[in-house]
């Protein structure tokens, strides 16, 4: 069988990728903290200039919340009545090199204004983070273990069921300092 020389090409990603990026809202520095791919890489994808690797292309359509395969694709896919993510399609981002793994719940379109997380952290781990934009808060339910909440020089110990809400627009540190695994939702509002 002969196959002509456009099968035998690679997909065009580009604008797969920037209309699903502009279908939530995101910009591209948006995506790109989401996604961890730089801005740079980012416009080359979408201007056709760069075909992302495997594992560039995997991170974005997790920080897209779509199959692997949508990205890929050029056509547009139904939008179904209900959306299920499973466990594994949930975009992660993994920070065990400081003890916590933050699976991303929210939809990347609400990114920047509203955002939720499942914030695991392991014993001792702890999730620093610098001051997000004026009037940002945040809202953190502890699920099981316990966990120390530190903003600027404040610092409180949260255990299992009770809630924190604090502002986000300074350093802030989320941290156990139990003996086993802490686990908790976190909620960003931004302003």
């Amino acid at each position: 069988m002969i196959t002509s020389p456009a099968t035998n090409a690679p997909p065009e990603v580009g604008a797969t990728l920037q209309r699903m990026r502009l279908a939530r809202g995101l910009t591209l520095e948006d995506l790109s903290r989401i996604a961890g791919v730089s801005k740079s890489m980012l416009s080359q994808i979408e201007r056709e200039k760069a075909n992302p690797t495997i594992a560039i292309t995997w991170r974005l359509a997790n920080a897209l919340g779509v199959q692997i395969g949508e990205l890929l694709s050029s056509e547009p896919r139904e939008v179904e009545a209900i959306r299920v993510l499973d466990a594994h399609e949930t975009p992660t981002l993994p920070g065990n090199h400081a003890g916590y793994v933050l699976r991303i719940l929210g939809p990347m379109e609400l990114a920047g204004k509203y955002e939720w997380y499942e914030l695991t952290l392991a014993p001792g781990g702890e999730l620093a983070s610098q001051a997000h934009d004026p009037g940002t808060n945040e809202h953190l339910t502890v699920l099981h273990g316990s966990v120390e909440i530190e903003v600027g020089t404040s610092k409180r110990k949260l255990k299992t069921g009770g809630t924190a809400r604090y502002g986000a627009d300074q350093n802030h540190v989320l941290r156990n300092t139990g003996k086993t695994e802490a686990k908790a939702l976190l909620v960003v509002v931004h302003r």
